[in-house]
């Protein structure tokens, strides 16, 4: 089968599609033939060497939509069904950008009915790394949060989701989502660039990776979340500082998933890639300037 892997790092012409062996499901996993896949940031993060590897051949690709077409012992799946997954790991040799993965169960939930796979691959990485980042906040119904990078990936179920936890939302991004981002539930807007000291804000959600400028706009006590392990700022004024190390959980996947078919969460898809053009995918994913992921298509 086909994968997308890297065995040195670089810029887009890095990504290689190579010829594999089609893997084979251990006790407690299911394959799954990839219907599609979405590109991330954390995939650049990978092909560019941010979290090592140096010497190995590394697989990209976390989301992963499609079916299942082979079981391990001890699975209760069926062969056919439809499901979205995670795959964890920054040097494995396979991810999910090739035409068959291997997941746990752990790290499986059923496939949105009122999606296809394209759009439904968007979901898992995205909308678990929100989910979790704000059960690290820790807050409660009415109180106030501000999410940096509103307008990407992890912002925007952040500001959904926490909209159905009943918190109030402010979302910061650049100004022309200001209209998107109050329809997917966010009470106040700032654009990019407002100073943010003293805002008095209970929690910072910051997917836009401000750090010491978004901290800033926290009360004294209250919470800052990062996603980027290492990044986060230095705790000030009893501030709880953490960051996110997103991990799959398919209890999880599933509430998101059935949150999607009731549109309480939507997707988001730029542009689809055929698995073989994978290295233009991230040549495109620098250029910048998206709304919504690039997904491959093996």
């Amino acid at each position: 089968m086909r994968a997308a892997t890297v065995s040195r790092f670089g810029g887009p012409e890095a990504v290689q599609i190579t010829e594999v062996p089609v893997p084979v499901p251990g006790a407690g996993q299911v394959r799954i033939k990839v219907g599609a896949a979405a590109l991330n940031p954390v995939d650049v993060a990978m092909r560019s060497g941010v979290f090592g590897g140096a010497g190995e051949r590394i697989g990209l690709g976390w989301d992963v939509a499609g079916s299942i077409d082979a079981l391990g012992p001890g699975v209760a799946w069926a062969v056919g069904d439809r499901v979205i997954g995670l795959a964890e790991g920054h040097h494995e040799p396979l991810g999910t950008h090739a035409d068959y993965v291997v997941l746990d169960v752990e790290a499986v939930a059923p496939a949105p009915a009122s999606l296809d796979d394209v759009h439904a691959a968007v979901l898992p990485l995205n909308t678990m790394s929100a989910a979790q980042a704000l059960g690290l906040l820790a807050l409660r119904p009415g109180q106030r949060l501000l999410v940096t990078g509103a307008a990407g990936g992890v912002g925007g179920y952040a500001v959904e989701l926490a909209h159905w936890q009943g918190l109030e939302v402010t979302a910061l991004a650049s100004a022309v989502d200001e209209a998107s981002l109050r329809s997917r539930g966010a009470s106040h807007f700032l654009s990019r660039g407002t100073t943010l000291e003293s805002s008095g804000f209970d929690g910072v959600l910051d997917a836009a990776a401000l750090g010491s400028a978004a901290i800033a706009a926290v009360r004294d006590g209250g919470s800052y979340v990062g996603l980027w392990p290492g990044r986060e700022p230095e705790a000030e004024r009893g501030v709880r500082v953490d960051a996110l190390a997103v991990r799959a959980d398919g209890a999880q996947l599933a509430e998101l998933s059935r949150l999607a078919d009731q549109g309480k969460i939507g997707t988001r898809v730029a542009r689809t890639y055929p698995l073989g053009e994978a290295a233009a995918a991230h040549a495109r994913l620098a250029a910048g300037g998206l709304r919504g992921r690039l997904v491959l298509i093996p």
